[in-house]
């Protein structure tokens, strides 16, 4: 088990090296000279000398690699040259953690309604709950998470008035304020994610609840609750782990359109605002650091396979 632990975990560092590599060379191959979008429109050539040589950008390739690297470890990431805020403060501590709370909000929305929706539709096959949730995964997934955005803040913010409809406060220093600003932003991050979790979720629960073990269970008595939640859902774990891993990715992605369209100062806008500025360390930055939480996400998935089926573990 150890050593299967170790494997994988060495498999992560190897991406995680690829990744490195990919988003340095996206600074490189960017157009544009870095140094005279710091300095700007008047420079003398002396000063644009200076500066190269201050960066490093006048060392080899491989050699601007290896330092870029062990600084971004040390979390030494450069300065912004429009807020002239250091990159780590901006994107790691600022706009990093107003992303991770709209993804795990719209993650907690999309598995406390897809799970019971999917298992209700799962338990009644065929029946008009059935499809109420084949309608609702349909259109969930059919609605573009940008135009569902904007619809969600003419009704609910500007036609009634429910709810804000941009900025974002922070649950740990106002919990219910910070629910209250991110109830639309949820919702629109979470539909997509939701439509397909009640999908998975009925696909493998209708194909548990006809094994022979349920009908064993079934035979001796036992209540409808504890065949589907314990018996059922046991098995069904294991792909909705899965699917919690692989569309971590496509939830960063929603969150870039979302944190735009409700205007919070997440790193989705973050990278935005730095493409529109031509900011490409803020934009490497968000790259890595993007990169670093779908790659650990997946690892965390990959151990926990065992524990979820110990069918699974390496003997």
């Amino acid at each position: 088990m150890l050593r299967w632990a170790l494997a994988k975990i060495l498999q992560t560092a190897a991406v995680l090296l690829i990744v490195s590599v990919a988003s340095f060379s996206l600074l490189k191959l960017a157009p544009g000279d870095p140094v005279e979008l710091m300095l700007g429109d008047d420079y003398s050539k002396e000063s644009h000398q200076s500066l190269m040589v201050q960066l490093g950008l006048d060392r080899p390739m491989p050699e601007q690699y290896v330092d870029w690297l062990a600084r971004f470890v040390r979390g030494d990431w450069g300065t912004s040259f429009v807020s002239r805020t250091p990159i780590f403060q901006y994107a790691f501590v600022e706009a990093l953690p107003v992303t991770l709370t709209l993804s795990a909000a719209a993650l907690g929305l999309a598995l406390l309604i897809g799970v019971p929706l999917g298992v209700l539709s799962a338990v009644r096959k065929d029946t008009t709950w059935d499809a109420a949730a084949a309608a609702f995964s349909l259109t969930g997934s059919a609605f573009p998470s940008f135009y569902l955005g904007i619809l969600l803040i003419w009704i609910f913010g500007v036609a009634f008035g429910l709810f804000p409809t941009m900025g974002f406060v922070a649950p740990w220093d106002d919990f219910w304020g910070g629910i209250y600003h991110l109830v639309l932003p949820a919702i629109t991050l979470s539909t997509p994610f939701m439509a397909l979790i009640v999908r998975i979720t009925r696909a493998n629960l209708v194909e548990v609840l006809e094994q022979p073990y349920i009908a064993a269970a079934r035979a001796r008595g036992e209540p409808a609750w504890r065949i589907t939640w314990v018996h059922g859902m046991r098995n069904v774990l294991m792909p909705l782990a899965t699917i919690v891993g692989l569309q971590l990715g496509a939830l960063l992605h929603g969150a870039v359109l979302t944190e735009t369209v409700f205007s919070l100062p997440g790193v989705g806008r973050m990278i935005t605002d730095a493409v529109l500025n031509r900011e490409y360390m803020v934009v490497q930055a968000g790259v890595m650091m993007t990169g670093c939480l779908v790659i650990f996400t997946n690892l965390a998935v990959d151990l926990s396979y065992p524990v979820l089926d110990p069918r699974l573990r390496p003997r």
